[in-house]
């Protein structure tokens, strides 16, 4: 069954979206990530213009988010605090971010940008996550005796002042470090449309050393208020957003959400790490064929949006 999408103007299978949706909200609550890393590429493929399909999946990854916080919440995996110091650095970031893609899309370059935003990113953290991951599941198939790496260190950031001891993670560290990783991945948020989870993450591991049972559930409980906020100003500063779309994408994502952190229970947290990694790196490789093939169709006439 089609139905048409007024911003994005094309045709689309319903029954495919809502397919999309729910993948994308079962890899929310398994992973931790709001999934946008994943369906912006998808939209894309399916021909959605990059600027619609950022605009429109940021909003989709809020739906996604909260039921997949629901989830991890009532495990108590949520630390609160943490998710507030971040929530606040993403804003500043998503701000700052939509301001930057309204100036890239007046000068035509946005499209670029995205795509090229999207292949370094994933290409270098999801290389790191891959190769930390599978070290990490060989040291723990050595014998016992095995002297082992701590999973973070200590370094001159973790002196910054500021400090504030975060209970739920078992942490003493500076505030300002949390913020200023909220306020990179807020930017992200409104350029590539996407929650962030897939920097969000391993940061929060290896950066802040938090446990990554907590990093699940206070990734996505950032993630919900930062693309929020990412999404309100995107529809109403670029009026990217595409809300038949939107709506379809949240069906599907708050019903995956909920079978994703069931099967996320299951799992070593090297398990979901490397899973995660794994599925970064082949999204980061179709973008970067996509760039570097000549087109079917190597000229388009269209207009640019007001």
């Amino acid at each position: 069954m089609q139905i048409y999408l007024p911003i994005a103007e094309l045709s689309v299978n319903v029954f495919l979206i809502l397919g999309l949706g729910a993948g994308v909200g079962f890899m929310s609550g398994l992973f931790g990530v709001g999934g946008g890393f994943l369906m912006t590429p998808l939209l894309i493929f399916l021909g959605v213009p990059p600027a619609v399909a950022v605009g429109t999946e940021a909003n989709q990854i809020v739906a996604s988010s909260v039921s997949g916080v629901l989830a991890h919440w009532r495990r108590g995996n949520v630390d609160v605090r943490m998710g507030l110091i971040l929530t606040a650095g993403g804003f500043v970031g998503s701000s700052f971010g939509v301001w930057l893609f309204r100036l890239l899309r007046g000068l035509g370059q946005i499209d670029l940008t995205i795509k090229l935003s999207y292949v370094v990113f994933l290409g270098v953290i999801g290389g790191l996550m891959l190769v930390e991951g599978v070290e990490t599941l060989r040291r723990d198939r050595r014998p016992s005796g095995a002297p082992r790496r701590k999973l973070h260190q200590h370094r001159w950031v973790h002196g910054l002042p500021l400090k504030m001891r975060f209970r739920r993670s078992k942490l003493y560290i500076s505030a300002v470090l949390p913020a200023a990783v909220g306020l990179v991945v807020g930017v992200l948020a409104a350029i590539m449309g996407v929650g962030g989870g897939f920097v969000m993450v391993p940061a929060m591991i290896y950066l802040l050393g938090m446990p990554t049972q907590v990093v699940v559930g206070t990734s996505l409980f950032q993630i919900i208020f930062v693309t929020a906020n990412a999404t309100f100003l995107q529809a109403t500063l670029n009026q990217t957003v595409d809300v038949v779309l939107a709506l379809l994408l949240l069906l599907g994502g708050v019903i995956g959400a909920q079978f994703g952190a069931r099967a996320g229970a299951r799992l070593k947290g090297e398990q979901l790490r490397v899973l995660l990694a794994a599925m970064v790196l082949a999204v980061a490789f179709g973008l970067l064929l996509d760039l570097v093939l000549t087109p079917e169709n190597p000229y388009t006439l269209g207009g640019a949006r007001p």
